[in-house]
């Protein structure tokens, strides 16, 4: 509003119209200044050691708002008494120096409001660290569960002050971090409860205070880490140092050798070699990993060893470049150049499908979690021989997934993900060496129940760790595969023109402000129910399934349709949009044709209902097809076209969300009756080659647990009171 003020054009002749829209204009300028000071105020008042500077920033952003609801006061211009009223028109320097002024007020303001923030996350921070030193200490279960009960309440507030921060944060990396630190918050919380009532009732076992005391360490660096991002700051003014990983290392050496091309003066052939050297360093990660492939190890060496000759033959010809100028040589360095890149490429994707494989194979192979299951039952008998066998072995699947973790840091893409393997392979490191002691303490105790109860939250904890390493994998070959983590969009995207010779003639069309304002509530609901069929394909075991592929690429296209609603995505055209809804309703017609061919397969009382429901999906995109192909000749009748094909489209993902989950459940009935249990043969021995695309079995959000931990709290109260 501020910029449409200062840039409005000085014409000679001004109609009541600009007038009023330029009185309109600083009003709502003064009336938004007057509701955030008001908020400013308030939270003066709350902070007295903020409350002078807050009060004098304030003071001055609602003076500045008043003066240019001032100058914009010019509905009156037109009568003569008003000849001597200054105004924009003939004081524009005002306005400027109001904006100015106003600018700088409210920056201080949400500057104060900053301060106030992250001294309030920093107090609750204190508070639970001070109820958890009372916690550590506490003797009797009747005071822990006071105590715990105060300790709930606490970490409720940090949660909800901490989750705030997190969505403010514009910096990537520190959110990522913020997230993992918060996940860890949240699972220790729970960890806590049943580790200390282990430790009170089994006060002698030594295993049952390792146990403890690690929760208690590890929620301590968590919340120590969510204070150095609050403050960005850490302890001993030491710089954090970033671990480098080999696709940022690549990314780099290329941005340094495709920048030849402008300069061949701009850095040292030493500089070059080094950042290979550090490269080649990395891949020895792989290399040397006793759970790379030999194939892939000899590809990366052999990947490694071309590109030291190929960066020979570049320095070679660059150095000549530089003491003499000619085309020919520079058309070797060019050639040079982009042999140079194209190694580097190479040994990226090597090094990618490496690290995605094995995290594949490995994920497969631990997803029965077998060895936890042994763990408790060996607890439970007491057999502490059983024990001390299946502790080594559950070191051992630590010791992959934690080489897993680190490999697929290389090879992440974003430093988001980097994070994220980090805190993974932590999460590992940890959790492994707390199931072995709750383990421990249960064979010792065997008919204790809170034992029981102890090792279940541990296992867990890695079992929802190793279904989040499935969704990690995921947004890891998104990045690669140049998705970038986000929600895909069909690739089969329609080009004006291209896909049918009469649309030659149609001018594209785009939606204005006022159409998409009016079809947003559809858009959502089609928004929507991509998510819920994301979730519902997500949860089928065979992710190859014909259903699930036809499912996947319905919702994709649903969602793309969905961003042109919002005026984004590739869809740029109602004719992009008429054409994507005609692929989506023939894809719709393939999905029919597979539910057809399931109903052969399930049993004679379940194949009426799966072919009417087949039927009906027909029938939905018959009239779809029907609709995108109906000429639309004018802007209303493209609008009505428009919402026609997303009202339809929005009714077949409806029937969508219905359909998966009963062809899920007839599948699985069909099955039931002949599967059998099979010993899963070593994943060593047997390398399983699994799609690096494979969906995760259950999508997890990311967010701290309030709602569990208030459960806890109250079950927690409604125990003190009894």
């Amino acid at each position: 509003q501020i910029t449409t003020l200062i840039n409005h054009k000085d014409k000679p002749k001004r109609s009541d119209k600009t007038l009023q829209a330029i009185q309109r204009v600083g009003q709502a300028v003064n009336l938004a200044v007057g509701r955030f000071v008001t908020v400013g105020e308030a939270i003066a008042n709350e902070n007295h050691e903020l409350k002078e500077e807050m009060s004098v920033a304030c003071i001055e952003a609602r003076r500045a708002g008043e003066t240019i609801a001032q100058l914009t006061d010019v509905a009156s211009l037109d009568h003569p008494e008003s000849d001597s009223h200054i105004t924009i028109f003939t004081d524009k320097t005002g306005v400027v120096k109001a904006a100015r002024l106003l600018l700088s007020s409210v920056t201080k303001v949400l500057v104060l409001a900053d301060r106030i923030v992250i001294k309030q996350i920093i107090t609750s921070r204190n508070k639970v660290l001070a109820t958890m030193e009372q916690l550590e200490k506490v003797s009797s279960f009747q005071e822990f569960v006071q105590i715990f009960s105060q300790f709930g309440n606490e970490m409720v507030e940090f949660a909800h002050l901490t989750g705030d921060r997190q969505n403010d944060l514009k910096d990537e990396k520190k959110k990522a971090r913020m997230a993992a630190s918060r996940a860890v918050l949240e699972k220790c919380t729970m960890m806590l409860l049943t580790a200390s009532k282990t430790c009170l009732r089994h006060p002698d076992c030594e295993s049952a205070r390792i146990n403890k005391d690690g929760v208690f360490h590890r929620m301590r660096l968590a919340l120590e880490q969510v204070i150095e991002i609050v403050t960005d700051s850490r302890p001993n003014g030491e710089n954090e140092v970033a671990p480098i990983s080999i696709y940022s290392g690549i990314r780099e050496f290329k941005n340094k050798v495709e920048g030849l091309r402008e300069n061949l003066y701009f850095l040292s052939k030493e500089n070059l070699s080094t950042m290979l050297e550090v490269i080649l360093e990395h891949t020895e990660d792989f290399t040397d990993s006793a759970y790379t492939s030999h194939e892939h190890r000899e590809h990366i060496l052999e990947l490694s060893k071309q590109a030291k000759m190929e960066l020979e033959q570049l320095v070679s010809v660059w150095m000549q470049a530089q003491n003499q100028k000619t085309k020919d040589l520079m058309e070797d360095l060019e050639v040079a150049i982009l042999k140079t890149c194209q190694c580097m490429n190479e040994l990226k994707r090597e090094v990618h499908s490496a690290a995605t494989s094995l995290a594949a194979d490995l994920l497969k192979y631990h997803t029965d979690h077998m060895v936890l299951k042994a763990l408790k039952i060996t607890g439970v008998e007491g057999n502490l021989e059983a024990v001390a066998e299946y502790t080594c072995k559950l070191s051992e699947q630590k010791e992959q997934l934690v080489e897993m973790c680190r490999l697929l840091r290389h090879v992440s893409g974003t430093e988001p993900l980097e994070i994220t393997c980090i805190h993974a392979e932590d999460t590992f490191q940890v959790t492994g060496p707390q199931i072995i002691s709750a383990a421990e303490t249960l064979a010792l105790h065997p008919s204790s129940k809170i034992a029981k109860e102890n090792l279940e939250v541990f296992c867990e904890a890695w079992e929802s760790q190793l279904s989040d390493m499935s969704l990690l994998l995921r947004e890891i070959n998104d990045v690669f595969e140049g998705r970038r983590g986000e929600k895909r969009v069909y690739l089969s995207l329609p080009r004006p023109g291209k896909h049918n010779a009469n649309l030659k003639a149609l001018k594209p069309v785009k939606l204005d402000t006022e159409e998409q304002a009016k079809i947003a509530k559809l858009g959502l609901e089609l928004h929507l129910l991509t998510s819920d069929v994301d979730s519902e394909t997500e949860k089928w075991e065979d992710q190859e399934n014909e259903i699930v592929q036809h499912g996947q690429g319905m919702s994709s296209m649903a969602y793309s349709m969905y961003l042109f609603t919002r005026g984004e995505g590739l869809l740029k055209t109602t004719q992009d949009l008429f054409h994507q809804a005609e692929i989506f309703a023939t894809e719709g017609t393939k999905l029919a044709s597979a539910l057809h061919a399931l109903s052969d397969q399930v049993h004679n009382d379940d194949k009426p209902l799966l072919l009417l429901e087949a039927e009906k999906l027909i029938s939905m995109c018959k009239q779809l097809q029907i609709t995108a192909k109906a000429s639309a000749q004018g802007k209303s009748a493209t609008f009505t076209k428009v919402d026609a094909c997303i009202l339809k489209t929005r009714n077949v993902m409806t029937l969508l969300c219905q359909l998966l989950p009963l062809c899920c459940k007839l599948l699985r009935k069909n099955k039931a009756g002949n599967d059998c249990l099979k010993p899963a043969p070593p994943w060593k021995e047997d390398r399983i080659r699994t799609g690096t695309n494979a969906r995760p079995p259950e999508r997890r959000v990311d967010t701290f647990g309030i709602k569990s931990l208030e459960n806890h709290v109250t079950n927690m109260t409604f125990l003190e009171s009894k």
